[in-house]
């Protein structure tokens, strides 16, 4: 018999997480509680993969011998790999759902192409005001080193063409944590209107980037999840909390082991960033903006909805 016909820990966490994310797509569940449920099922991912993901490419690494009850490690990391794909698939045709069951609240999350002239000149207000000074755009380029990218932050990985040249330049721009990832836009017929605060940023990338020559610009929003695992030495002569301290900084160095990505993003960029990243083909590149929407969709939305 097979190991594999008894189920891992981890395997039942996510039949565990699967069924939040099937309460998100119940029609009988109030719309702003299945927006809900969705973050919660976003927030459970990322600790999934920070923790118990961590923990086997820990082991992986230690000792390739190792068998728990449910298959090797890297069986059971085979099986999450999978497992999480089919659910990202459910979560995408779930998040599409609840925004066109928002839509018929007369709510409508729209993004920097459907802007109307006036909603375009409060966004460019609102970025000036709001945005700008809280960011730090960092070109980056085949030869020189990612800065460290925060555990859980999200970025916008911007893509500059000069066709004439033929040539492309990237940038990094984090999301700025310390503002509302939601905005709410001014309308005149009754509606609400809710811009995510990336595409705030997309609105203004031609003014952002003015000094460098291009004829194409477009960017594309990831995030990736960290080792969370603290490493804290032995040593006596230290604190406790000085020991807690080392090991909240070297975490900012872990190994990454999740890459979630906007579909869209060009296969050049994707593939410099996963190099620059130490991604091997054991790590989770998931393919889908969803999920990266969704980390704090339900707080900052339910507040939007509300005003």
């Amino acid at each position: 018999m097979s190991v594999l016909n008894f189920r891992s820990k981890e395997i039942s966490w996510l039949s565990f997480n699967e069924r939040v994310l099937q309460e998100a797509s119940r029609d009988n569940v109030p719309l702003i509680e299945r927006i809900k449920f969705l973050g919660i099922y976003s927030n459970n991912m990322d600790e999934f993969f920070r923790v118990r993901v961590a923990i086997l490419k820990r082991i992986v690494q230690l000792d390739k011998t190792t068998v728990f009850e449910g298959g090797s490690p890297q069986e059971i990391l085979k099986e999450i790999h999978k497992i999480v794909i089919k659910q990202g698939k459910m979560f995408g045709e779930t998040y599409d759902k609840i925004i066109a069951d928002l839509a018929k609240e007369d709510i409508y999350l729209i993004n920097e192409k459907d802007l109307t002239h006036d909603q375009g000149e409060f966004v460019n207000r609102y970025f000036e005001k709001k945005v700008r000074g809280n960011l730090m755009p960092i070109i980056i380029n085949k030869r020189r080193p990612l800065p460290d990218l925060a555990d859980d932050g999200i970025y916008l990985a911007v893509y500059l063409k000069d066709t004439e040249q033929n040539k492309v330049n990237y940038a990094l721009v984090e999301i700025p944590s310390g503002l509302d990832r939601f905005v709410l836009l001014p309308s005149n017929d009754g509606k609400k209107y809710v811009m995510l605060l990336d595409d705030v940023i997309r609105y203004e990338l031609y003014d952002m980037f003015y000094m460098f020559k291009f004829d194409e610009i477009s960017a594309f929003t990831f995030k990736l999840t960290r080792d969370a695992e603290l490493d804290i030495n032995d040593d006596i002569s230290e604190s406790y909390v000085k020991k807690i301290s080392k090991g909240l900084e070297r975490r900012k160095e872990a190994h990454p082991v999740r890459f979630v990505y906007d579909k869209l993003m060009p296969e050049d960029m994707l593939n410099m960033l996963l190099k620059k990243l130490r991604y091997t083909t054991d790590d989770s590149v998931i393919k889908g903006g969803g999920i990266i929407i969704l980390k704090i969709l339900s707080d900052s939305l339910n507040l939007v909805i509300k005003r």
